[in-house]
């Protein structure tokens, strides 16, 4: 889907649930001195300005990252990595997954990017440049095919899709299967949104009836960003869990809820 662009929808609390969890399993994996690959499938434009028209006209980052900041101490992962992107490109900017990301890894590690919209994809390839990361304007989910299993066979994927084609709901379940079966051992992460319609339930069972290793699902609630805002929540599912993880979620679960 090319209309889809997240600035509208950056440093929301949904960013925050999942950029938080994917510090703290970057954090975790790159403590080992192997080297590991990183595939995301839907990648945006990698940096946001939270200060730009579209930004300030949902009121998303004032109700997610600008308003729980104090969630996480100067030690966290993610606390880290935002203090340095902010160094890098200002106190207004926020950075997607794969600026998080490709601040954690190492000179030995690999990152492939996907991401079809043509202008969110020039923007992504420039400010991935400093980086050395593969960049493709291709459908993610067929490059994440293509390359699994990766070089390096360690590894962490990310699946964040828009759900603006609604059949993601339906097709997700078998594509991470076959992902799984290509690469047992790596890390799959899939993002999904929680909307007042419930769409993601069928997707759930679906995954759940896989019966794959090391899974954890972690959902967090909160009240819609504005009124008739059909998100209250986000949430992950995570096969290969690496650890620590699980104790993250359990703190998260207790900052959410404080959110009503």
């Amino acid at each position: 889907m090319l209309s889809y662009q997240h600035i509208y929808h950056a440093g929301n609390l949904a960013d925050v649930q999942k950029h938080a969890l994917l510090c703290v399993m970057l954090d975790y994996m790159t403590r080992k001195d192997k080297p590991l690959s990183y595939i995301e499938t839907h990648a945006g434009r990698g940096l946001y300005d939270l200060t730009a028209p579209e930004a300030v006209k949902t009121g998303e980052a004032a109700q997610g990252v600008i308003r729980v900041a104090d969630w996480f101490p100067p030690e966290h992962p993610y606390a880290r990595a935002l203090t340095q992107v902010r160094s890098d490109h200002g106190d207004s900017a926020y950075p997607g997954s794969p600026l998080l990301a490709a601040g954690m890894l190492r000179p030995m590690d690999s990152i492939h990017l996907a991401e079809l919209h043509p202008r969110e994809f020039a923007a992504l390839k420039q400010v991935m440049r400093p980086f050395g990361a593969h960049v493709h304007q291709q459908d993610g989910l067929e490059l994440a095919q293509s390359l699994c299993p990766p070089t390096p066979r360690r590894g962490l994927m990310l699946i964040d899709p828009s759900y603006e084609v609604k059949t993601d709901y339906a097709t997700l379940p078998g594509q991470i299967a076959a992902l799984h079966r290509k690469w047992n051992v790596g890390v799959i992460a899939l993002w999904y949104p929680i909307l007042t319609t419930n769409a993601h339930k069928p997707m759930l069972r679906a995954l759940e009836a896989l019966d794959l290793p090391g899974v954890l699902r972690h959902e967090v609630r909160f009240p819609p960003a504005r009124a008739g805002h059909g998100m209250v929540g986000s949430g992950l599912f995570i096969v290969n869990t690496p650890w620590g993880v699980a104790d993250e979620a359990k703190r998260l679960d207790g900052l959410f809820g404080r959110l009503g």
